[in-house]
């Protein structure tokens, strides 16, 4: 306990010294990758955070010219600084299972779960101080696990992953340190199936790169697939009853939300995509069911085969990639106060408005529009709630003339919101529109509609392609 306290005032310290502008990267670092896994439990009010083991493999895949990280998004972040100068070498912010976990009702009711998660640093040349963080409520940072890294401790993993794993190179165009590298990895596709995965990586990579801003920065992009066999094909559907033997163990009804599809699996979500130098991942998943989800800085998670969610991994990359927030608000979730009252959303796509004189995007906004946008919320929001009511009755037992009714409903309710943005007035217009970040009131979003509000058009709004095309800059610039 006393080591522990020295180093916790040696962060308050060091918080206190000047940042590098840039850090001599060859100076500080090896260039391989150091992966921190840690177990990370809790409940709503508790938070404990306890060390698994620390790896050193394969190149760094990031900029060796972005080492702090400038964006203040996540609800987590990881910082390094050298112990020899107390300065700050490294930063990444991030969001966690375990975070979303929190603001549920079992977590707001006790109970305690424990979650699996990992921080990528590069591999530091001398001693450091490698710090968690979490972000409070009130937006300020509070340092929560703390630990001195020696590069010579004999108890650090140095072996690169042998294993028998397929890669795929769908796209290459250049050096890692050069281009955001983004990995494919497979989930529930078995032996036989290999060809039907390389079959999807190209899709999939085809279609991120005909949505701008990723269309116009194609160049800045490396892309990969990891094929590791499942035994089954599919995923887990508790709430169907269908449980697979699956590669990463993704499963359907997470956080007892029956289209949120994550994996919990983080150790071997990171063993296979350490087949690769990756800045990003996308967990492929094998179903025709409509779901996926993201984490910012850990991973996007999406379905490969549903008729109706070709864009859904775009939307999923949109979290996991750039830290965007849903900007819907009509759908069900899990949480219970994601975005505390009173206190600005730290993601580049909301805001609650609480500042006047501070606006968000607001070079971006046209000017002489009123703030907040008026756009006849109730109008959509009628039209909204009664699909959504539809939505609920299709998962409830109905034979098959009743299905096709309310799907016929449903098809009429998406033309008549189709129509309603497209005729809109607003409908190419930036401003603050009130509904976004699951909350009906007191959240606003830039535009009518963006990839991260619906997949009604191929396209995200304004501010979410600067916020994306800031992160590729910060990755390949």
């Amino acid at each position: 306990m006393k080591k522990y306290a020295i180093l916790i005032n040696l962060v308050f310290l060091v918080l206190l010294q000047p940042l590098f502008a840039q850090t001599d990267f060859d100076l500080l670092f090896n260039d391989r990758t150091m992966r921190v896994d840690y177990f990370h439990h809790g409940n709503a009010a508790e938070d404990d955070i306890s060390l698994d083991h620390i790896y050193v493999y394969g190149q760094w895949a990031g900029s060796p010219n972005h080492l702090i990280d400038p964006f203040n998004n996540g609800r987590y972040y990881v910082k390094l600084y050298d112990a020899a100068r107390n300065r700050l070498i490294f930063s990444k912010g991030f969001d966690s299972y375990f975070a979303e976990y929190r603001t549920t009702n079992p977590a707001l009711e006790g109970i305690k779960r424990t979650f699996h998660e990992s921080v990528l640093i590069p591999e530091p040349k001398h001693k450091c101080i490698l710090v968690l963080e979490e972000r409070q409520r009130n937006n300020i940072y509070k340092p929560v696990f703390v630990k001195e890294i020696d590069p010579a401790d004999v108890h650090i993993i140095r072996e690169d992953f042998k294993n028998t794993e397929k890669i795929i190179t769908s796209l290459k165009n250049g050096n890692p340190h050069d281009k955001v590298d983004v990995v494919f990895l497979a989930e529930g596709y078995t032996q036989a199936e290999f060809i039907r995965f390389k079959e999807d990586l190209k899709k999939r990579t085809d279609l991120l790169f005909s949505v701008e801003p990723y269309k116009s920065n194609k160049k800045n992009f490396n892309v990969y697939g990891v094929f590791r066999p499942s035994a089954d094909p599919g995923v887990d559907e508790p709430d169907k009853g269908i449980y697979r033997r699956t590669a990463l163990n993704s499963t359907f009804y997470s956080l007892d939300l029956n289209r949120y599809l994550l994996t919990e699996d983080n150790r071997t979500l990171r063993d296979m995509a350490a087949c690769v130098p990756y800045d990003a991942i996308f967990i492929m998943v094998n179903s025709k069911r409509y779901g996926g989800g993201g984490i910012y800085n850990q991973f996007a998670v999406f379905t490969a085969h549903s008729p109706v969610s070709a864009l859904v991994f775009v939307h999923e990359f949109g979290h996991s990639f750039a830290g965007l927030a849903d900007e819907y608000y009509t759908s069900s979730t899990a949480y219970n106060d994601f975005y505390p009252k009173g206190v600005e959303p730290v993601e580049p796509n909301i805001t609650a408005l609480l500042d006047p004189t501070f606006l968000k995007w607001k070079n971006e906004v046209n000017p002489g529009k009123a703030i907040p946008s008026q756009w006849n919320k109730a109008e959509y929001d009628s039209l909204s709630v009664k699909r959504q009511k539809f939505r609920r009755r299709l998962r409830t037992e109905l034979n098959s003339d009743e299905q096709a009714k309310i799907k016929r409903e449903m098809n009429r309710l998406d033309r008549k919101l189709k129509d309603f943005i497209a005729t809109h007035p607003l409908k190419n217009k930036t401003g603050f529109f009130e509904g976004a970040g699951y909350s009906s009131k007191g959240l606003y979003r830039p535009m009518l509609n963006c990839l991260m509000f619906s997949n009604r058009e191929k396209k995200f709004c304004t501010v979410c392609q600067n916020a994306i095309l800031r992160m590729i800059h910060f990755y390949s610039r």
